[in-house]
């Protein structure tokens, strides 16, 4: 099957689509695009969780229009790699998550799925979450399946860590698999540079690496309850923000030492999630932007006790790990195989995954 994988996360930084072909025995990424929001969208989807009133109108508005930039970057990479629509048996689309609540069964995505099939052509599976979460499930983080069928071969246990704006892990032992959300990975960078700097994160931890540990603020960031709680467990935005940040602050800090502390942060609460699952790993793979900190692979690199590098080492370009899995999603809800993993969610039982939009 040649299967679209269309996602934007956390960072509401844009659209990632990926086009996989998918058999019994191999995946296969043929291509790749990482397609911009419009400056106006993006401000809106960023402001969504802070809004205490946003009319139904409003709200069907952005639906449509996060769904027109996802069809736009499907067709914009098959014509890059000159493939036909109608070559491609579906698209798997993530959209953008907006609320993830899941204790109260709780989760939304938009970006709707029936536009992107009248505008591609081309089947559309989409709203993968809720599945779960009504069968009790976190429906959060789903990746670690996709990781699973990429990496189990490998015969030896490992770790993927995906650090998008939330971090995520999972650990993989041949027909075994678990996964949690750590806590924050690039968000709360990325806010906090956003607000100083004015751009949307901070290249290679360079500002970050400009300031110093701020140990009492790590403290208090580290105390931070999520931390504590087990698995099965997910979060979001609607938790780590700029609100909560600065109710952890006292107001004495230096910008760039909060950036620091923050980016230590990410890494020792990493740590830790590793070291609560008391396994032995042969190696942590680290994919999505947190990848590119150079800094915050150096501090994870020290802080974990076992080799820490990327899974472009493994064969699979981690830029488009979590774009892939949408579109072996797809592929497997057409066929109708489960895609969740109860294990990692803890919901009622695996399952079948979102609905399928014919164009």
């Amino acid at each position: 099957m040649l299967c679209i994988g269309l996602i934007s996360g956390t960072s509401v930084d844009g659209i990632d689509a990926a086009l996989l072909r998918i058999d019994d025995q191999q995946i296969s990424l043929l291509g790749q695009r990482s397609h911009p929001y419009p400056d106006g969208l993006r401000r809106q989807l960023l402001q969504l969780p802070d809004r205490p009133r946003l009319s139904l109108s409003e709200l069907g508005q952005i639906d449509n229009a996060v769904a027109s930039c996802f069809a736009e970057a499907a067709l914009r990479l098959l014509g890059e790699l000159e493939i036909d629509t109608t070559e491609i048996d579906a698209i798997g689309s993530h959209g953008q998550n907006i609320w993830h609540e899941p204790n109260r069964q709780l989760t939304m995505q938009i970006g709707n799925p029936s536009l992107i099939a009248a505008r591609t052509g081309i089947t559309t599976v989409a709203d993968f979450r809720r599945k779960d979460v009504a069968l009790g499930g976190q429906g959060a983080p789903l990746a670690p399946a996709f990781h699973q069928a990429l990496f189990a071969h490998e015969g030896e246990t490992i770790g993927v860590l995906n650090i998008g704006g939330i971090a995520n892990l999972s650990l993989i032992a041949g027909e075994r698999v678990i996964g949690f959300d750590t806590g924050p990975g690039n968000a709360l960078m990325d806010a906090w540079h956003a607000r100083h700097k004015g751009s949307d994160y901070d290249a290679n931890g360079d500002w970050a690496g400009s300031g110093q540990v701020d140990d009492r603020l790590l403290t208090r960031l580290m105390a931070d309850p999520y931390l504590d709680q087990q698995p099965p467990k997910s979060t979001g935005r609607e938790h780590y923000n700029l609100a909560w940040l600065d109710d952890q602050l006292d107001g004495s800090e230096a910008a760039e030492d909060v950036q620091r502390t923050l980016l230590e942060f990410t890494a020792a609460s990493i740590a830790d999630a590793v070291s609560a699952t008391r396994q032995h790993y042969a190696r942590i793979a680290v994919c999505g932007g947190g990848a590119h900190n150079v800094l915050l692979m150096q501090r994870l690199a020290e802080h974990l006790p076992c080799p820490v590098d990327t899974t472009d080492k493994l064969g699979f370009p981690g830029d488009w790990i979590e774009a892939g899995a949408f579109a072996w999603f797809a592929a497997r809800t057409l066929q109708g195989l489960p895609a969740s993993r109860c294990s990692v969610t803890g919901a009622q039982r695996d399952a079948v995954l979102g609905g399928i939009y014919p164009p």
